[in-house]
Order: C-alpha cells, then sequence, then structure tokens
C-alpha cells in the first residue's frame, strides 16, 4: 500500500490496480438506515398483544418466630418446678419429649460434686456413658480427668454434666431439636449448682449455652458473661476443646493447658 499524501490521480490508479475499476452507483447507501427501514416494516406486519394490566406487588407480611414444640415447653415447666438436683434428675428421667431416651440405655444426669465451684458441661454422652450411665467415663473422660489432675482437681472438686442426656445413636451430633427440648433443663441444672466457673467442653456445649455461632476455634479461651432464667449474675464462663477432640488431635493439648491456666487463676481470684 503506497505511504505518505497521494494525489487524486495516483489514488485513482492504486484503487484500479486493487481491482476498484467500476463504480456501481452515482450515490452512496446509507446501510444502518436501510437497516432500520426493514426492521420497522418487519415490526409493523407483527400482530399487536394486548397488554396485560400490571399486577400489583404483593408483600408478604413477615413470618412470626416459630412457636416452641411440645417437647420443649414440656421440659420448660418441668424444670421450673425442680426446687433442687434431686427433684431435677426425677424430672429429667421422667421427661418423654426427647426421641434420643427411645434408644439410650441409660439416662446420663451428672457425675462429681455438686458443692464445687467449677462445673463442666459437656456435649452428650458416649458408648460408654450410655452403659454406665455417668458423663466422661471412657477414654475421653480419662483425659479430662488428667486435665483437672493438672490443675490440683479431681472428680470432687468439680461438677460435670452434658447439655444431653441421653446419648445420640452411633455417636452423631446432636440435632437442634433435641438440644432445645433439653436446653431447659440444663439451664436450670447450672443455676441449681451456681458454680464460680463454668467451662464448655466441645463446640456443642459452648454454641448452645453461649447462644453464639461461631465454632470452638473461635469460641475457645475468651471469658464469657453466662446468663439464664434464675441468674440473678452472670457466671464466668470459657470454652475449650473436647477431651474427645484431643484425642484425635494431641498438638491442640498446649492450647488447652493455656485455658486450664485460666482457669484455674480465675479460681484462685473468685476467693474460693
Amino acid at each position: 500500500m503506497p505511504t505518505g499524501i497521494m494525489s487524486p490521480l495516483d489514488a485513482l490508479r492504486w484503487s484500479i490496480e486493487m481491482g476498484a475499476d467500476e463504480a456501481v452507483l452515482d450515490a452512496p447507501i446509507d446501510r444502518y438506515a436501510e437497516s432500520a427501514a426493514q426492521l420497522a416494516a418487519r415490526q409493523s406486519s407483527l400482530p399487536t398483544l394486548p397488554v396485560r394490566p400490571a399486577e400489583p406487588v404483593v408483600r408478604q407480611a413477615a413470618q412470626a418466630p416459630l412457636a416452641p414444640s411440645q417437647g420443649v415447653v414440656d421440659s420448660r415447666n418441668a424444670a421450673a418446678k425442680a426446687g433442687n438436683l434431686t427433684e431435677l434428675r426425677a424430672a429429667v428421667a421422667a421427661f418423654e419429649g426427647c426421641a434420643l431416651k427411645q434408644t439410650a440405655t441409660n439416662m446420663v444426669f451428672s457425675d462429681g460434686n455438686p458443692e464445687a465451684d467449677l462445673m463442666i458441661m459437656g456435649e452428650a454422652p458416649g458408648a460408654e456413658e450410655d452403659r454406665q450411665g455417668v458423663p466422661f467415663v471412657g477414654a475421653s473422660g480419662k483425659l479430662l480427668d488428667r486435665m483437672l489432675e493438672a490443675i490440683g482437681r479431681d472428680r470432687t472438686s468439680a461438677y460435670i454434666s452434658n447439655i444431653l442426656f441421653w446419648r445420640p445413636p452411633g455417636n452423631r451430633n446432636p440435632t437442634d431439636a433435641e438440644v432445645a427440648a433439653c436446653m431447659p433443663f440444663v439451664q436450670r441444672h447450672i443455676a441449681l449448682v451456681r458454680p464460680k466457673v463454668l467451662v464448655f467442653v466441645g463446640g456443642a456445649s459452648a454454641k448452645a449455652l453461649l447462644d453464639r455461632k461461631e465454632g470452638i476455634m473461635r469460641l475457645r479461651g475468651k471469658w464469657y458473661d453466662y446468663t439464664s432464667p434464675g441468674l440473678e449474675v452472670p457466671i464466668p464462663a470459657m470454652a475449650t476443646f473436647h477431651p474427645a477432640y484431643l484425642l484425635r488431635s494431641p498438638g491442640q493439648k498446649r492450647e488447652v493447658w493455656r485455658d486450664f491456666l485460666a482457669i484455674k487463676s480465675r479460681l484462685a481470684g473468685s476467693g474460693n
């Protein structure tokens, strides 16, 4: 292609060499205008459809919170009537609002000293706990005993329970409905014991009793104020890893050691 400014004659010669040797029309054609005209002609030939009036927008009213299940209502009423631990244990034993009771061998209520200033809340009984009817007696229970021993405690100076009183089949995670059915009993349990310090071992107990959605990795190692119906003042509470998790992940024992040192220091500062 020639470079630089070409004269009209040179431009004509170059066009002929390129094959443009014939003028088709005297005036250029506006192809855009032609396309617009053809489109308008096609649209005019289409049948006219009736225009439906716009339907009014119907806004749905906000759904009211779901009413508690009958099991929750029954456990709430039964727990409120329990004036001491003996009555609470009997109320839990008579409760039929949690389906786990039908598949469990034994109810697992508590172990240790209810007069102790330290209360430990686990998640649910395992196979060995279900057989014996006592919390934390399997492999994880033996590790919990060593954890208590490391801060100068044992089951005579601690009180131990779970947020579920019956073992879920196959040690599966408890459902929200199962936890909700037992929660009034658990809250009453804590209110009757009134420990100086609460320890939640495992994510299920920590989230349920603190009403939080974070996992145990975020919840552990921090102090919280536990509150519930029947408590005049909050109870200092800490979440930590469950012993069963430590058996699978022994590298996390260092973190739990820090947690238990903080618990020991808090108990020493409580004046008991």
